[in-house]
């Protein structure tokens, strides 16, 4: 048995690993993949929170949102992947796509 407050430390540090990495990086792909860890945070902490009060409504919480979460990464990658086919390039800073 994992105790409450590792679990949500462990949270708290993903959270801002994904946070630094949002905010530091500017390749696509790494600022997705740091949302999906800030995600993966959060998801960690309603669990902890499920567990220590014995409710079953945080993990069916943590279930809906890892599939919105998996269906969040297919469209955010089929996007990036179409920029890097028009413009050659996933650095965001570089990216004038919408802009006419």
């Amino acid at each position: 048995m994992v105790p409450i407050p590792l679990c949500l430390t462990v949270s708290a540090l993903l959270f801002i690993i994904g946070t630094i990495g949002v905010l530091m990086r500017r390749n696509a792909l790494i600022m997705l993949m740091s949302l999906e860890l800030m995600l993966n945070a959060v998801n960690l902490s309603f669990v902890a929170y499920a567990r220590l009060h014995n409710d079953i409504a945080g993990h069916v919480f943590v279930f809906l949102s890892i599939t919105v979460a998996a269906a969040e990464a297919a469209v955010g990658l089929a996007i990036v992947l179409a920029i890097f086919r028009a413009q050659k390039t996933v650095d965001v800073d570089n990216l004038h796509l919408l802009q006419r």
